[in-house]
């Protein structure tokens, strides 16, 4: 270990609380994909005290913070931490207000890019970088809240669900030649770099009824949560695919004495490749159009691009 980098140690062990407070901050404040400004803003503040120069607001929360500006010619370096969290109300540390907590870890994503601009932007270190270092707290990495999305799109703000994909869309890749990420595993672990990871497509399933009284006249309804029952009955897959198909219903009707005449499906389809989660898909298209024809329904489908499987080299 030469003494830039134990410097870089000394430095994060004597910022330890203060992360740690970081941290536990965001880990208690949970927010929503594309809902993430208090996280944002705390993430703003902390490098502007470093003296950084921000910019805010790509896709929506996004933050990049900049050191070592006049290097970035020779080389331009982003560490990424994951602003979102996951939507479970029920989590002893949900956020009562978003109903989200941060069951994924991105928290200690989080606190680590905090940690390294701490230790980085330290003048002695920062001099001994060849390159930019960009702080880049990025949003919505988890994928859901489809319909929320979807009418984010339909307003023109973004095109794409995942926080990425919108990046990579609006440019803000564009002045950076490596990414680096970081994330905690059960047991303490932490993983850093890439690993293998699955790709998907989203969908939202709107199935269509009739609404009619469920006692009096139940024959004059269609019932569209039973169609949209007999969807979810998929067919099997192959092992080595790792296809998952995994809806919620986020509407199954309006009051139980009516017949459903709209029920609302939002799933995720995956699989290791490209070929394997499209096949999947057109098996979860087909399972819904049958479970509508069989109850005499109807169905639309809007199916969405998630993310690329992640390949290990």
């Amino acid at each position: 270990m030469d003494q830039t980098e134990a410097l870089i140690i000394e430095t994060i062990d004597r910022h330890r609380e203060e992360i740690l407070e970081f941290a536990r901050d965001i880990y208690s404040h949970a927010e929503l994909g594309y809902k993430e400004f208090q996280t944002s803003g705390k993430f703003v503040k902390k490098m502007e005290q470093l003296g950084l120069r921000t910019e805010k607001g790509f896709a929506i929360t996004g933050v990049k913070a900049y050191l070592n500006e006049d290097k970035k010619e020779n080389a331009s370096l982003a560490l990424l931490g994951e602003l979102d969290a996951l939507r479970i109300p029920e989590h002893a540390f949900a956020n009562p207000e978003t109903n989200a907590a941060h069951c994924c870890g991105h928290h200690a994503q989080m606190a680590g890019v905090f940690g390294a601009a701490l230790a980085l932007t330290v003048p002695e270190i920062a001099e001994k970088l060849d390159g930019q270092v960009v702080f880049f707290a990025t949003p919505a990495e988890e994928y859901g809240e489809i319909e929320f999305k979807n009418q984010l799109r339909e307003q023109g703000k973004i095109r794409y669900g995942g926080g990425k994909c919108e990046l990579l869309r609006i440019g803000a890749f564009d002045d950076i030649d490596l990414c680096l990420t970081h994330h905690i595993r059960p047991g303490n672990e932490i993983l850093v770099g890439s690993g293998t990871g699955n790709g998907f497509v989203s969908k939202v399933i709107r199935v269509l009824g009739k609404a009619s009284h469920a006692a009096g006249a139940p024959e004059k309804g269609v019932n569209a949560l039973s169609a949209a029952s007999l969807g979810l009955h998929r067919e099997t897959f192959r092992d080595e695919d790792c296809v998952r198909v995994h809806p919620i219903i986020t509407k199954g009707g309006n009051l139980v004495n009516v017949i459903p005449d709209e029920v609302v499906v939002e799933t995720l389809v995956r699989g290791k490749t490209i070929e394997a989660f499209t096949d999947a898909a057109k098996k979860t298209d087909r399972s819904f159009k049958a479970g509508a024809i069989a109850m005499g329904a109807k169905v639309e489908i809007s199916t969405l691009p998630g993310y690329l499987p992640t390949l290990a080299e």
